[in-house]
């Protein structure tokens, strides 16, 4: 892949981007060059292809988001960033920094559902659609880039893009405060739509109160995440190499059971973990009955599976906290392989035993 450098220099009406930079994505040697799959678009835009989050969300196009959907303000009547808005200024970035996006998959929850003034008297029944009106509390969004594709363990995996934002968060009933996003950038697994994200990939709460903040904050985290760094792809690459016996599995399951019950000031002598009970028993459901990572005859189950069914089982997750599972699904994956080939230093041996 030729080298590609980017300028993002946009301004916004709310305000303009902090600083200018340039921005580049060099491939390495060692790393096979990314393959472009003509008929991509096809396959994604498909109503049966695997959902990146599932829980109680439900889709929505973003024409749909933009056209049909009002904007709560603040008490004040200051108008708030809305989901599209958020959208538009994270592609925006994200097209000049990697190239071409695929349409836009959003998932949203928590409907608050209203009405407008002159319909204030009908029956429920009575409303007439243009009647109703609607925003939704929880957004989670991905996009994956159309030139930066890699196999990792048999897997055709795509480099994404998204975010996450929940209302919730936001003080409405006050004055214009800073609002809080969540912006990632990693691989997600074609065949299941799981997300391999890295610490490095993930902004965590940002908080902003413009557009220009979103996009200033997502240069910052594109521009620090390289597509090809070797360390990250051969990481999840390696996962693949660290075996785990069904004894082994089992061993994983129990700790991961226990570790709900520990006291606090017990937990937190262990490494970090957002993996509940409910994603444990989805754990332990996929090694059964997984058709791309579970058991199989004459396999051998490997780290790369455990970090596959650990994020299949966040998946159930609340929209406002998926982000922060999946990639603590990551560690976790990592973590045991360590303690597996005895290069523990972070405690994830008490999984083991």
């Amino acid at each position: 892949m030729k080298e590609k450098t980017s300028k993002v220099t946009d301004s916004l009406i709310m305000g303009e981007v902090a600083s200018e930079k340039e921005l580049s994505i060099r491939n390495n040697e060692d790393i096979t060059d990314a393959e472009i799959i003509e008929d991509d678009d096809k396959f994604w835009a498909e109503e049966n292809h695997p959902n990146f989050i599932e829980s109680n969300t439900s889709a929505i196009s973003l024409e749909e988001l933009t056209t049909k959907n009002i904007i709560p303000t603040f008490s004040d009547n200051t108008l708030t960033i809305s989901h599209q808005n958020f959208i538009g200024a994270v592609t925006k970035v994200a097209e000049q920094v990697f190239g071409g996006l695929t349409p836009v998959e959003c998932r949203v929850s928590h409907p608050i559902i209203g009405r407008i003034p002159s319909a204030q008297h009908k029956k429920a029944s009575e409303l007439r659609e243009d009647e109703k009106t609607v925003f939704y509390q929880r957004l989670a969004w991905v996009a994956h880039v159309k030139n930066l594709t890699r196999t990792i363990n048999n897997q055709t995996v795509h480099l994404c893009i998204g975010g996450v934002r929940s209302y919730s968060e936001d003080k409405l009933y006050r004055t214009q405060t800073a609002m809080k996003f969540k912006i990632f950038v990693g691989w997600k697994v074609r065949v299941c739509s799981n997300l391999c994200l890295t610490c490095d990939g993930f902004s965590g709460t940002i908080e902003c109160m413009t557009e220009a903040d979103i996009m200033q904050k997502a240069l910052e985290l594109f521009s620090g995440f390289n597509p090809h760094k070797e360390e990250t792809l051969r990481l999840l690459e390696n996962l693949r190499n660290t075996e785990i016996s069904e004894e082994l599995f089992c061993k994983i399951i129990g700790r991961l059971r226990l570790y709900q019950f520990l006291p606090v000031n017990e937990q937190r002598t262990l490494p970090s973990l957002e993996i509940g009970d409910q994603a444990v028993n989805a754990m332990v459901k996929g090694y059964v009955s997984n058709p791309n990572f579970g058991k199989k005859e004459g396999e051998i189950l490997t780290c790369w599976n455990l970090l596959q069914l650990a994020n299949e089982a966040v998946k159930g997750s609340y929209i406002d906290t998926w982000l922060d599972r999946n990639q603590n699904c990551t560690d976790f994956a990592l973590g045991i392989q360590k303690a597996i080939e005895g290069n523990d230093t972070e405690g994830y041996s008490w999984f083991l035993h």
